[in-house]
């Protein structure tokens, strides 16, 4: 898998390249107020168990993810979906949190509503945010069909048009009889969407857009397919004023309800842009929040996740998908892969106020549409480089974490706890690049004056082993630093010019610290 080839050591000190003062990372009150760096952990994989206990399991780890450093939580999609088993992106009832028999069940995947607001609470209770995963581009297990002229169009140019109008019966009539009028009296019906994939009355699957006084695609959306509005289920007319109005009052409800601190969006690149521009300001008005939010754009081209956030003024932050692509392609890359450019294209690199950086997620994982899993012993690698630098909101999938239900994933608890570790108490202060070398990269954090001991060097090979002379800051002149990693056994002393010499094994990272 590696290769291990001979390496020539730049014994040399490199010049550095020194970031401006860190910018305050966003939507991390807690972190900013106890000084300790903001940590996102995504707290659900796509395997977990239909126990109804997920709730309760997260109430009972909250004092042990605050002990690690997590600052926040992103909970998976709270509500009912169309079957019990639904993970959440299946949207039916976006007011029922596990209350109502809907479906055939009163509690979700996850559990009930008591159990949802239990867990939230005891996350509070440690000093801990909760965002909240939002799905408003579709609905899926309408409780009726009704009549609608439609016009088939091209699944890969959606602009296209490839039949004549005729009537199907669309799944589309939301009445919610479990829960009746409670929390909303709101019924969905055929004109609150803009199209379907499925036509009852022929049992045909196609991509249907529905004719009708305004009836189009939304627009703007991401022009991939010509229009990617539509995704899947019943997809939300997010133009008609009667869907603004509900959708703006149900996130009131929903921050108030679940006692949320933010957003997790969903397929935002399929939504009409100015509409969740102009959904998260509605919100925060309404609640008097900050509400951080992460949207997510799935495209690994900077330039579309560029332009999103312009549209959308800035009014949120966006998952960094071109820095997972380059995770997954330097763990696929049998030791060839070029670590100078790990950062090259990436939302962190461009505009890190504005990157939540992961590793993997729900979607990447094996097995999933998005699958691009980035390899097993390139994990702690990955989690040193978003963990451990100063650019960007990390998060830490659960999936990696704890290992997912299907056995795709294995546990790495034991190799991401030490860098957990590494940001909570040691990843402040200026930080050096030395992404210098096609094998061997590293940086350096010189610590501040509020964080007692503070200072690391991170170093890490995707082929042979090797080390760098890297500069950590003539405060520490006269330290004796070791591998927090465990990797390694050297002890490092920091020169009287602030330099030391840090060591790696190959395929491998270490974080040296004041021993």
């Amino acid at each position: 898998m590696k290769k291990f080839t001979l390496l020539c050591l730049l014994l040399a000190a490199a010049v550095t390249c020194t970031f401006a003062l860190p910018v305050a990372r966003p939507g991390q009150v807690e972190a900013q107020h106890t000084g300790v760096n903001g940590t996102m952990f995504q707290y659900f994989e796509w395997y977990l168990p239909n126990d109804g206990n997920h709730w309760t399991r997260l109430q009972n780890d909250a004092a042990r993810l605050k002990s690690k450093g997590i600052t926040a939580v992103w909970i998976p999609p709270a509500y009912k979906g169309q079957s019990q088993s639904d993970v959440g992106y299946g949207t039916y009832d976006l007011y029922d949190l596990g209350e109502f028999n809907q479906k055939g069940t009163i509690r979700t995947k996850y559990g009930t509503k008591s159990q949802l607001t239990a867990a939230v609470d005891a996350l509070h209770s440690q000093g801990m945010q909760v965002y909240g995963d939002v799905v408003l581009n579709h609905k899926l297990g309408a409780d009726g069909t009704e009549p609608v002229t439609a016009v088939e169009v091209d699944p890969n140019d959606r602009n296209r048009e490839v039949s004549g109008d005729y009537t199907i019966q669309a799944w589309t009539k939301f009445d919610f009889p479990g829960r009746g009028n409670t929390h909303s009296s709101f019924k969905w019906r055929w004109y609150h969407f803009d199209g379907v994939d499925w036509d009852e009355s022929t049992r045909r699957s196609k991509i249907y857009k529905f004719r009708g006084i305004g009836k189009a695609w939304d627009w703007e959306v991401d022009p991939e397919k010509g229009n990617y509005d539509y995704l899947l289920g019943a997809d939300l007319d997010l133009e008609h004023p009667e869907v603004a109005t509900e959708l703006n009052n149900w996130g009131k409800w929903y921050v108030d309800t679940a006692r949320l601190d933010g957003f997790r969006l969903d397929a935002v690149k399929h939504m009409k842009f100015d509409f969740m521009r102009d959904w998260l300001s509605s919100v925060r008005n309404a609640t008097g929040k900050e509400l951080f939010t992460v949207g997510e754009y799935w495209n690994g081209d900077i330039n579309r996740l560029n332009n999103y956030l312009a549209k959308v003024n800035g009014s949120m932050s966006l998952f960094d998908v071109p820095l997972h692509y380059n995770l997954y392609q330097a763990s696929t890359g049998g030791g060839y892969y070029d670590m100078r450019n790990i950062l090259n294209g990436t939302l962190v690199n461009s505009n890190p106020v504005k990157a939540v950086t992961f590793v993997d997620n729900h979607d990447t994982q094996p097995g999933q549409a998005l699958q691009s899993t980035v390899q097993s012993w390139f994990k702690p690698l990955a989690y040193a480089l978003i963990l451990t630098r100063e650019g960007g909101y990390p998060c830490v999938f659960y999936g990696d974490y704890y290992g997912t239900g299907d056995g795709g994933i294995s546990a790495h608890q034991s190799k991401i706890d030490p860098i957990l570790t590494a940001r909570k108490n040691y990843a402040y202060g200026t930080q050096h690049d030395y992404l210098d070398h096609w094998d061997v990269i590293g940086w350096t954090r010189e610590g501040d004056s509020s964080h007692v001991k503070s200072g690391l060097a991170t170093v890490m090979s995707d082929g042979p082993g090797g080390g760098k002379w890297m500069y950590v800051g003539t405060a520490n002149a006269g330290e004796t630093w070791a591998d927090i990693t465990g990797n390694r056994s050297d002890r490092v002393t920091i020169d009287s010019g602030g330099w030391g010499y840090f060591p790696v094994n190959g395929g491998s990272v270490s974080i040296y610290v004041q021993q």
